[in-house]
């Protein structure tokens, strides 16, 4: 097993870096003498060098975890000057240094390896064959032990981005780890590598930065994207989750700082879906920033400029670097790679998944995901009210991607369930923005995706009173404003329902339009209830409420590996439907008699298999499918495609 690393120095005393007895030493580089070019991949950078001087052949050695030590001459040198050009301790600052180290994952290289470092965990078998002993204490422990461990220190911290940081950490030091904790403890551990931490993680993330965890693709790249995405050491590559950090959450924009989102939404693909980590790749398009205050701050990372939107050159700029970008990710890694858009302003997250979405694997979870995870709950609060969707009224706080996306796939469920036309379909579901309700009156001034709702209705301003006069039976908050849902209009659902069904979804929970608390308390106990963000149980009356979640991470996982296990090589409305009623089978009797309209999240990897089997099963049905034949148990293909965090035993 051979490993390149680029942490330390190629000089005229060898190429330095490992302790194991198999790091190469060039003596001496004599000038113009010797070259080393850095091979990757099918003969590109980042896993093979070639070492060639005038008087011996060129010598080749792969990255290749089969490798053994007859493949290495573990001593060769080339005689030449006596000088240290190139050492990097004794360089002074007009000296140039080359980063290189050749080494066999051996020795102190190896515990520096997230992908192969198992720590104390290692046998005494494996201590002797790789050359640890000496480096590590003499106790081998488990995995599980190692588990156990971390969950005590981790919940020492008081300070939830303390845990997330402590969780970073983690991960570049010991990737399977990592991902078995995450598993063994999701619901203790979702809130801190996702929502609502990350959100924070973000605003910080120029103070926190330690090391990329991804790639960063700024204006400055433009023209150079397809080298660029080569630099990034996998190839492999079946997701990608990308940002422009223009809307985090309810956060606004954080440029740059926005990569949080697709190294969190990427470890969620990993320990809830089972996809490959070195199959998955984050990415932030940096197009600048219009946050005076990370402009101002000494610590951000990304560009200081304003963004690339509003004036015509600027959307030119934006638009060509996306088109570069979203074109060199299918020359690299083909068709049937996902992109995930994420976080992306309503100007361009609607303008995006239209223009690619009919050339590319695209999925936007903002609009997609989120209608996909609360057309679930719905489905399933449905089995506590009664009725069909088509029975029910439909009031929207928040016109943007995610309420517009909700609406539309209600309808299209709607439609699909009663043969009504989608247009009729859309009756049943209102509209509130900023400026209103959204009807016909105001259609000349809507921005195009929020015209499909402009229905015949007098203007109507406020949320109460929308409440009054349309009389809905479903009420869903997207508009990232907190405390909208106010005690009187909470009161108002449910002076119209025995059973008021209230979404409260906004993100972070500072940013969710009422609390678990108000809505039991302020419908005497009779709403049911979900949120984007966790909230704790309610005890009211003496009854003990659990609130649900409806959080994009009961979709987007399974809904991808569906997609890499059927090689689907495009996204259709009819699968988000599939894995919508796939979730909503998933919740049982004993989930609703605790108030529940989600199932648990400690029984994610089943419910994501369940997922995947029901999306690969209609990209089967629809033709989008690419992997033949069809397995004939797509659930336990699933299962089995999923990655196992476990550690591997090393010869």
């Amino acid at each position: 097993m051979i490993s390149l690393h680029r942490s330390c120095f190629l000089n005229n005393t060898g190429i330095s870096g490992s302790s194991s007895p198999f790091s190469y030493k060039l003596k001496k580089l004599p000038p113009a003498s010797v070259k080393v070019t850095a091979l990757g991949p099918n003969r590109d950078r980042n896993s093979s060098v070639l070492i060639e001087n005038n008087n011996n052949p060129l010598k080749e050695i792969k990255e290749d975890a089969t490798a053994s030590v007859a493949d290495v001459d573990p001593n060769p040198t080339v005689t030449g000057e006596d000088r240290d050009l190139y050492y990097d301790a004794a360089a002074t600052d007009d000296q140039l240094v080359t980063p290189w180290s050749l080494s066999v994952a051996s020795g102190y290289s190896l515990l520096r390896d997230p992908h192969h470092n198992k720590g104390l965990a290692f046998n005494e078998k494996e201590r002797d064959s790789y050359y640890l002993r000496g480096l590590l204490p003499p106790t081998v422990i488990s995995q599980e032990l190692q588990v156990k461990k971390m969950m005590c220190s981790i919940r020492q911290y008081q300070v939830p981005l303390q845990k997330y940081m402590a969780m970073m950490d983690l991960q570049e030091l010991n990737e399977r780890l990592f991902y078995k904790l995450l598993i063994d403890n999701v619901e203790e551990l979702l809130p801190v590598v996702y929502t609502p931490t990350v959100g924070e993680a973000c605003q910080k993330y120029g103070s926190i930065f330690r090391r990329p965890q991804g790639l960063f693709i700024s204006l400055k790249e433009k023209g150079k994207i397809h080298e660029v995405l080569r630099n990034w050491p996998q190839r492999d590559i079946q997701v990608i989750v990308v940002t422009d950090g223009e809307r985090i959450l309810g956060l606004g924009d954080l440029g740059c700082q926005g990569m949080g989102i697709p190294i969190g939404k990427l470890s969620l693909y990993t320990a809830l879906g089972g996809v490959r980590p070195s199959a998955c790749l984050p990415v932030t398009i940096d197009v600048g920033t219009n946050n005076e205050q990370l402009l101002n701050d000494e610590f951000y990372i990304g560009l200081r400029r304003r963004r690339a939107t509003g004036q015509a050159r600027n959307l030119i700029e934006y638009a060509e670097l996306m088109h570069e970008f979203m074109s060199a990710v299918k020359q690299n890694y083909g068709e049937k790679v996902l992109i995930q858009f994420e976080d992306f302003a309503n100007h361009n997250a609607f303008d995006l998944l239209a223009k690619y979405g009919t050339t590319h694997l695209v999925f936007n979870d903002d609009i997609q995901g989120t209608a996909s995870v609360v057309l679930a709950g719905l489905v399933a609060a449905l089995k506590v009210v009664g009725g069909t969707l088509a029975d029910h009224r439909f009031l929207f706080l928040g016109a943007g991607e995610a309420g517009t996306g909700i609406a539309e796939l209600i309808a299209l469920e709607i439609s699909k369930q009663t043969n009504m036309p989608l247009e009729e379909a859309r009756k049943k579901i209102s509209l509130v923005d900023s400026k209103g309700l959204i009807v016909k009156s105001r259609i000349d001034s809507l921005q195009h995706f929020k015209k499909p709702w402009a229905h015949d209705h007098e203007p109507i301003k406020k949320l109460v009173d929308a409440v009054n006069g349309i009389k809905p039976t479903v009420l869903i908050g997207t508009s990232g404003v907190g405390r909208t849902f106010t005690k009187e209009v909470v009161e108002a659902m449910a002076a119209l329902n025995e059973k008021p069904i209230i979404f409260s979804l906004s993100n972070p929970t500072s940013q969710s339009e009422c609390t678990a608390e108000e809505a039991y308390t302020w419908s005497q106990g009779r709403a049911i209830f979900a949120s984007g963000s966790p909230f704790d149980p309610v005890e009211y009356k003496g009854r003990v409420f659990v609130p649900g979640q409806a959080n994009n991470a009961y979709i987007f996982p399974g809904l991808g590996l569906g997609l890499i296990m059927s090689g689907a090589i495009r996204v259709h409305d009819d699968m988000l439907l599939a894995a919508s009623e796939a979730l909503a089978a998933q919740v049982t009797q004993e989930n609703f008699d605790k108030g529940l309209i989600y199932p648990p999240f400690r029984n994610i990897r089943k419910i994501s298999a369940h997922i995947a089997a029901s999306v690969a099963a209609k990209a089967y049905e629809l033709g989008l499918a690419t992997r033949q034949p069809q397995p004939k148990d797509l659930v336990k293909y699933a299962e089995h495609c999923m990655y196992n965090p476990a550690y591997q035993s090393y010869r």
